[in-house]
């Protein structure tokens, strides 16, 4: 069972995602706040699998406490809350360890496929913040030395995950089976020293 934790600062949103994570029988909440004061208490106390992080809220705000949950625990993985979609605030938000994000309008079910693929691996993105992800990638010269490290398999897989689909996805887009992408990934995060889907994209555009 996935272990979640809520960060959202209006309460009528709040109770919303309370009561949808508590329906799923997949998922269990394991608190919720207001702010980020006293993120890294919760964390340490509470041990979520995944965090639903507001952005805009007030004291300490999500981009804050993302930071502090990947400085102190990077395997909680955290999926961004946001009204609109502002591209360069969640590209930054992806750098510093985000596995990826959901405007607030999105329907429920769509929520609830976010954290599913987050669970899974893959980086939950659109394709407009995935383009900036991309020509990123273009700028930088760790793209060339990452591709040298893995095999043009490997660097596909990557290079999929960065434009936020899941294994899923993956496998339907390279035509391979669910094992054989989970094999790529184990295969990346161990070349790449990495321990999910968030940081071996990361280190590739950083």
């Amino acid at each position: 069972m996935t272990k979640v934790f809520i960060y959202e600062d209006n309460k009528d949103r709040s109770e919303a995602l309370i009561s949808l994570i508590n329906k799923q029988s997949d998922l269990k909440l394991v608190g919720h706040s207001s702010n980020c004061a006293n993120v890294a208490s919760e964390m340490k106390n509470l041990a979520p699998d995944i965090v639903l992080m507001d952005l805009n809220m007030p004291k300490v705000d999500g981009f804050v406490g993302l930071k502090r949950i990947k400085e102190e625990y990077p395997e909680i993985k955290v999926l961004l809350q946001t009204i609109i979609e502002d591209s360069d605030k969640i590209l930054e938000c992806i750098k510093a360890g985000a596995e990826g994000y959901i405007l607030k309008n999105d329907s429920p079910q769509k929520l609830l496929q976010a954290i599913k693929d987050v669970m899974e691996g893959g980086a939950n993105l659109t394709p407009s913040v995935a383009i900036k992800i991309l020509r990123s990638l273009n700028q930088n010269q760790s793209k060339k030395a990452i591709a040298e490290t893995l095999t043009e398999r490997e660097t596909e897989v990557l290079e999929l995950l960065s434009l936020g689909k899941s294994y899923k996805m993956i496998a339907a887009d390279m035509d391979i089976s669910f094992n054989t992408v989970n094999s790529h990934l184990k295969k990346i995060y161990e070349k790449l020293r990495v321990n999910s889907a968030g940081e071996a994209i990361r280190m590739y555009y950083n």
